[in-house]
């Protein structure tokens, strides 16, 4: 019983030291007594612990990780269009869209940045730019313990040199981007639908794509098989009167199967 709990104990204690170090004012995360330079434009203003979080903004660390955004910017001018930090600590880099392998090559292989890490792969799609969809990579450094997000623009015909020789895990996420914004990535070994049906039609995600869609998707008894059809709706569900026309019913509405309300009786 004891050797148990000696091996429990001995196997978490450093973890939650390294939780307390991080969470407690400590040598790791004092507060900054930094003297802010007001017309020094590469210095972050400190940000005060209002709240208790599970990691405390670490000001040093975090003036830091943004020295090291310029840096890069430095090294990369041609590519690098702006960077700046996120109220989470982490380093965001807007890179342009012929510059993104380059630029993520240097994250994944620089000493001093080793990004080997790439936890996510996402878009945003904003029709009213010229260039709708903004991709966005996430990474991260085992060996620093650090986060960055590389951003970049694109449209619907103009691809991106794909991730997938840095990190084999880009295989899904761009799939995954593909499939459901319609972003086009060049040197990819299989760029193919993931989530949705074979021969669906349209990218789910993109904000000209309709709530309901174009088909639907049943089984037919008669020919014992699956069918796909135009979306139909009844005439009960057509409402033309609205008062916004992003709602459609109230909250909690009655069915249609009962009666209408009485009019009020004018006086």
């Amino acid at each position: 019983m004891y050797r148990i709990l000696y091996s429990s104990i001995k196997q978490h204690l450093p973890t939650i030291i390294k939780r307390k170090l991080y969470t407690g004012d400590t040598l790791f995360n004092k507060k900054c007594n930094v003297q802010v330079n007001q017309d020094d434009s590469l210095r972050l203003k400190p940000i005060e612990n209002k709240a208790y979080t599970l990691r405390k903004h670490n000001n040093p660390r975090r003036q830091k990780l943004y020295e090291f955004g310029l840096y890069v910017a430095a090294c990369m001018p041609k590519y690098v269009q702006n960077i700046q930090m996120q109220h989470c600590d982490q380093l965001e880099i807007l890179v342009a869209p012929e510059g993104i392998f380059p630029v993520l090559s240097f994250l994944c292989h620089h000493q001093h940045a080793c990004f080997n890490c790439c936890s996510a792969v996402t878009a945003i799609d904003v029709p009213s730019r010229e260039f709708r969809f903004e991709v966005v990579y996430m990474l991260l450094s085992l060996r620093f313990g650090e986060r960055a997000r590389v951003k970049t623009y694109t449209d619907e015909l103009t691809p991106l040199r794909s991730a997938y020789d840095l990190w084999k895990v880009c295989n899904v996420w761009e799939r995954e981007v593909y499939d459901m914004f319609g972003v086009i990535f060049t040197h990819h070994p299989d760029l193919r639908r993931i989530l949705t049906d074979y021969g669906f039609a349209g990218h789910p995600l993109r904000k000209d794509f309709p709530m309901v869609g174009y088909t639907e998707l049943r089984y037919d008894d008669e020919l014992k098989k699956i069918v796909y059809e135009p979306v139909e709706y009844a005439q009960e569900f057509r409402r033309y009167q609205l008062e916004s026309p992003w709602n459609y019913f109230k909250n909690f509405h009655e069915t249609y199967n009962n009666p209408p309300p009485e009019p009020p009786k004018k006086k």
